[in-house]
């Protein structure tokens, strides 16, 4: 029965996806008498918590029951009051909780706080499950870094547009859906400038309107954006921002903000953009994940300087040739199959005709 009920609170959970950045996914189930009284997740970023919207949706007494929680319940007052206290208050006679805040200023303090007033605690129901959920969020609160995820879309011969440029439509139309559902979940999607002059990107998020936009992040050196370009002139939420160095022009920088758009400056590295510096500085602006869909160069600068997480990788059975043709990682690339950057933990899944595989960086690797 725990493992029953803790997934639902994981499944619960998952409603929150594009919404709560930077905070993490979290679901609530309370249990009374062996059947569900109440359940709620954490909707929106700076809204109730999961286990207040449990408490308000629960349809008698919570007194003595059960909760089921995926995450510790938060100690400390944030954008709301702690959890543990409406908690204690409500007469909740036992937590089971999924993993402990991954916080190292905060974890273990909310059980704490529930055992010293009498409550029963248990920790790690389906650990893993729920790490696996709430990737973004562990790795941006305990390293201080978006977890950022490198996408690419390959023919069966590795190919990423023909030789003469084209490249609509590699994948079909589900893959690419499925790719939006991802721009929604993210903080922010990032390009390098190489794409925007050649395919004039929106970068926005084309479902329903239930979903979101991400941030757009242009990767630019030089700062060769163009004031008409799509990215600073479509109507969106989301802001668009500039990662450039100081080769800009400083009339430049004007312009761009007079569009609407950011500019941020990072250290020469190279001869580019420091794509390292520029994930502390989107850090310390709270975007805590980052979808990389960029071009061949921009794939390899962020593999060879550490910042990839996670690869997301559509093959399509399609077989168009070229030694023209470009791959999805460019670059100098490295010089020995032994240097190569390895993946772990891969999965495979089909779209149609289309195959995902996904799989995580090495330790090493980034």
């Amino acid at each position: 029965m725990e493992i029953k009920h803790m997934k639902r609170a994981i499944e619960i959970s998952k409603r929150g996806e594009g919404y709560t950045s930077p905070n993490p996914l979290v679901g609530a189930v309370i249990i009374k008498d062996e059947k569900i009284i109440g359940e709620g997740y954490h909707e929106l970023y700076g809204g109730p918590h999961a286990e207040v919207n449990a408490f308000n949706n629960a349809i008698e007494d919570v007194k003595d029951a059960t909760m089921y929680v995926t995450l510790e319940p938060c100690s400390h007052f944030g954008k709301t009051p702690p959890c543990v206290n409406k908690i204690i208050e409500k007469g909740i006679s036992k937590v089971i909780i999924g993993m402990k805040d991954p916080n190292p200023l905060v974890a273990g303090k909310g059980i704490e706080i529930l055992r010293a007033n009498g409550i029963e605690v248990k920790v790690g129901v389906l650990e893993e499950e729920i790490k696996k959920v709430n990737e973004i969020f562990i790795k941006y609160i305990t390293q201080n870094k978006p977890f950022c995820i490198l996408k690419t879309a390959m023919t069966l011969d590795g190919k990423i547009s023909s030789y003469t440029g084209d490249s609509k439509w590699i994948t079909n139309e589900l893959s690419r859906k499925y790719v939006h559902q991802i721009r929604h979940k993210v903080s922010a999607i990032m390009v390098g400038i190489g794409t925007v002059l050649k395919d004039n990107p929106r970068l926005t998020t084309r479902l329903d309107d239930r979903y979101l936009d991400p941030i757009r992040i242009i990767v630019d050196t030089n700062g060769r954006v163009p004031l008409d370009a799509n990215v600073l002139n479509i109507k969106s939420k989301s802001k668009t921002i500039i990662a450039t160095t100081e080769k800009i022009d400083d009339q430049k920088i004007q312009l761009i903000k007079e569009k609407g758009g950011e500019v941020i400056i990072t250290p020469l590295k190279n001869g580019k953009v420091d794509l390292t510096d520029l994930m502390s500085q989107l850090a310390r602006m709270k975007i805590d994940s980052i979808l990389l869909e960029g071009g061949s160069t921009l794939n390899y600068s962020a593999l060879e300087q550490g910042i990839v997480d996670k690869i997301l990788s559509f093959i399509a059975p399609k077989i168009i040739g070229g030694k023209n043709a470009k791959t999805p990682v460019g670059g100098q690339g490295r010089a020995y199959i032994d240097d190569a950057f390895i993946l772990k933990d891969m999965t495979m899944s089909k779209f149609n005709e289309d195959i995902l595989i996904e799989g995580y960086l090495r330790k090493e690797d980034r």
